[in-house]
């Protein structure tokens, strides 16, 4: 029998396709073009964040910072602050809209309304279709993302090159359903790369192999790989690019002997869509190395303190 996480991930394109048909252009509950922004979670809600951030000031639509929660910068004014939080109960995400009450305009984004954070947050969007019960975070982050972006999509603001949620989600079955790279489950580390928005993809994808395989990963902007991180890579040890790859960077790669994953994707394959193929190779790792993905070591579903 699959664990749950497994068949929590493989569910991503209908939940996507779901999360998308919820966006509405006139919904005051999600950031507004030209608002000065701030969007916020912690772990795997927080890259999230930083991806949305980046997706939405390359549309035009205005300033958008992304921070953990424990690390918000009270000083500074925002228009709207939104946060992403699964559970609803995470303690550093109550803590911060207990103190933007009747500050600033907040608004949460959780998959379960039935908790504190629907008294927290001036505003609630329910993603209750998308919730899990394993610890791990798959699909209702990513499908958290998909409906940021087809909001965008809605104000005709997509940045160059970025598809519609309805493409991602395409790309998703075919991630799904097609053979994991070759040569993944022996090697001994793996940095993931992005630029702009994929960066927080980048960090995800490294965040859930630890997470669910501990597994050792890192993640680097592309352009600063060749700064340092480089001198880890080497025979045995892979990276896997979200996007283009930079110029040049394949054949530095080669040079060290590490595995270009890169090149394994499809053509044009949504970088979103090319992370559940991560969330696959977690899984089969942990299973590889004999452990459950669904109890990850020392983790719970929600952080309370």
């Amino acid at each position: 029998m699959s664990s749950l996480t497994a068949q929590e991930l493989a569910t991503q394109p209908a939940t996507w396709r779901r999360a998308a048909a919820l966006a509405e252009p006139s919904d005051t509950a999600l950031p507004q073009p030209g608002e000065r922004v701030a969007v916020v979670g912690c772990g795997t809600s927080w890259f999230m964040a930083q991806a949305y951030a980046a997706l939405r000031e390359a549309a035009g639509q205005g300033e958008t910072d992304a921070f953990a929660a424990s690390e918000f910068r009270y000083a500074r004014q925002y228009d709207r602050v939104l946060v992403i939080c699964r559970s609803g109960t995470t303690t550093e995400v109550l803590a911060l809209l207990d103190r933007l009450s009747g500050r600033t305009p907040t608004a949460a984004l959780t998959a379960d309304p039935a908790t504190p954070i629907k008294q927290a947050a001036d505003r609630l969007v329910v993603l209750d279709f998308a919730d899990e019960r394993s610890v791990v975070q798959t699909r209702f982050a990513t499908s958290a993302l998909a409906l940021l972006r087809a909001h965008l999509e809605l104000h005709g603001a997509l940045p160059a090159g970025v598809h519609p949620v309805a493409r991602a989600a395409d790309d998703a079955e075919q991630a799904l359903a097609q053979p994991l790279p070759d040569g993944l489950l022996t090697i001994d580390q793996i940095s993931f790369l992005g630029a702009d928005w994929t960066n927080g993809l980048a960090l995800e994808a490294g965040l859930k192999m630890r997470e669910a395989a501990r597994f050792w990963t890192e993640a680097y902007p592309a352009m600063e790989y060749r700064h340092g991180p480089i001198a880890i890579t080497g025979p045995g040890r892979a990276v896997w690019m979200f996007g283009a790859l930079p110029a040049g960077l394949d054949a530095q790669i080669a040079e060290t002997g590490g595995l270009l994953v890169a090149d394994s994707a499809p053509a044009g394959m949504d970088p979103m869509a090319d992370l559940v193929r991560v969330h696959r190779l977690a899984v089969a790792l942990a299973e590889a190395r004999g452990l459950d993905p669904d109890r990850p070591q020392a983790l719970t579903r929600s952080v309370l303190l």
